[in-house]
């Protein structure tokens, strides 16, 4: 008996309930994916983001309370581990750097790369995992 390949483990950050909702059923199409939560603010996503210690962070930067850069710098530093792809509506070279500095490893515009994420988390659920 084979066991079964571990889901890649996403949690999503954006605090419009139409892209969270979007994203979900891209995610879906995925095999070997699952979305294990969803933020709309900063605070409820660190706590969450370090509780249950997903794969990968799709996180957009305006948020509720907050902003996506709070998160990466606040989460980032205690989970090196988490994969984060940076979606935003505000993709201009100088939100770029510094989402990368604070530890994204992706930066995505939401009104071109969208297919692009899909293009990741897919690459992300191919990868072995060790949990």
């Amino acid at each position: 008996m084979s066991a079964q390949a571990p889901s890649t483990r996403i949690y999503l950050v954006d605090d419009s309930p139409a892209i969270r909702e979007r994203l979900v059923e891209m995610i879906a199409a995925i095999p070997a994916t699952e979305v294990v939560g969803m933020a709309e603010t900063a605070e409820q996503a660190v706590s969450d983001i370090l509780r249950q210690q997903p794969d990968c962070v799709v996180l957009d930067l305006r948020l509720l309370e907050g902003s996506g850069l709070d998160v990466l710098r606040r989460v980032h530093p205690d989970a090196p581990d988490i994969i984060f792809a940076v979606l935003t509506n505000h993709a201009d070279s100088q939100y770029r750097r510094l989402c990368l500095a604070a530890g994204a490893s992706y930066f995505y515009d939401k009104s071109t790369d969208v297919a692009q994420v899909r293009d990741l988390l897919a690459w992300l659920a191919l990868k072995p995992r060790t949990h």
